[in-house]
């Protein structure tokens, strides 16, 4: 059971803790008004990772061995001179044949427990970055960066495509499927020599009707297996929540998540394939909690049924939006926590029965993660 949390937010990365009173914030606040994209606490190692997204100065990453007594700055992921692949060349785009650069390491994921030192980047402008160095040195993955379905990806929220989601399953460290906004699901079974696009049964809203089922323009907003059970998946789509229990060769949609379909959020229970949990809003141009209710659903039963918790959270005037990634649940799936672009901070020591506000200060939060017990 964690009693650690490492908040990333705009203004710097932030800790949470639990003692004998409860959850509080931490005294001290790493990068201090920089903007934290991305955080990691190594199972395998307990090494800490955050990657700082600084605008005009780029893009960061600091690796800490002593739970953030120290940092050393380490290497970043950085795309070629040219944007490779003859597809660019030939692509109609007026940008099409510009360099890519990086704008932001947007997740973090640690390689299986058989790679130590391997470490996985999902960034935007759509890469995917490995390091097999802790961090030092990166490779993007040519394979999936030079798939000419890539020139028909674009960005949701962002200017660009970006792969938010990077799933490690325990059993295979070679088999790694990824979420991409806006690309769809795509799944690599040898450490990514090849790729397989694997969005079938997802369904696009936002396209013409002729091109709503094509796999390689979904928008799965969050991307995430069971680890105990990762044949089941679970994705939180721009419309809608979507489900596969064959390792995502298909898709099924779940349409009774109340109070809206919509959302970013998603965390699934570590053991329990059946049991996960959203975050509700009102889609597209308005994003806020449907009528100012901040509540997040769960389902215990694979999404046949749901309960809206909301014992603790704020049921009037709340426009707290929960990114994708400020959600998380503890490796006992016990406990979670939920941060919003409004400074809210929630714990819950019960699967989300009863919520506890930490702060209602904080800078937007963009990221968090239990600190697993090393």
């Amino acid at each position: 059971m964690s009693d650690l949390c490492l908040l990333g937010t705009r203004k710097g990365l932030f800790t949470l803790h639990r003692g004998t009173a409860g959850w509080s914030l931490g005294d001290k606040v790493h990068f201090l008004a920089e903007p934290v994209s991305a955080v990691l606490a190594d199972p395998r190692d307990g090494q800490w990772y955050a990657a700082l997204r600084l605008g005009h100065f780029g893009v960061k990453l600091h690796r800490s061995s002593d739970q953030g007594a120290t940092w050393t700055e380490v290497g970043v992921p950085a795309y070629p001179a040219q944007t490779p692949g003859k597809a660019e060349a030939d692509h109609t785009a007026p940008d099409a044949a510009k360099p890519a650069a990086l704008d932001q390491i947007w997740w973090l994921e640690p390689g299986g427990t058989d790679e130590p030192g391997v470490l996985w980047a999902g960034t935007i402008p759509g890469g995917l970055f490995r390091s097999g160095d802790h961090g030092q040195t990166w490779q993007l993955v040519t394979s999936l960066w030079d798939r000419p379905e890539r020139l028909e990806w674009f960005g949701g929220g962002y200017d660009h495509p970006g792969i938010h989601s990077v799933n490690v399953d325990p059993r295979d460290s070679r088999h790694v499927t990824v979420g991409i906004s806006c690309g769809g699901v795509w799944q690599t079974r040898d450490s990514g020599a090849t790729w397989q696009l694997t969005a079938d049964g997802m369904r696009a809203a936002y396209m013409p009707p002729e091109l709503a089922g094509s796999p390689n323009i979904q928008d799965p907003h969050r991307l995430l297996h069971c680890p105990g059970q990762p044949d089941t998946l679970w994705a939180q789509h721009h419309n809608g929540v979507f489900r596969s229990t064959d390792g995502a060769t298909t898709w099924h949609e779940i349409t009774n998540v109340p109070p809206s379909g919509f959302g970013f959020a998603l965390a699934v229970h570590p053991r329990d394939p059946d049991t996960a949990w959203f975050v509700p809003a009102m889609k597209d141009e308005c994003r806020v909690p449907v009528d100012a209710q901040l509540v997040v659903s769960r389902t215990r039963d694979g999404g046949r049924s749901f309960e809206v918790l909301r014992h603790g959270l704020p049921q009037q005037h709340a426009y707290d939006l929960v990114y994708r990634h400020g959600l998380a649940v503890d490796d006992t799936g016990e406990r979670l926590v939920l941060a919003s672009t409004t400074g809210g901070l929630w714990v819950s020591d019960d699967q989300g029965d009863h919520w506890r506000a930490v702060s209602n200060h904080l800078p937007p939060v963009y990221c968090v993660g239990f600190v697993p017990p090393v």
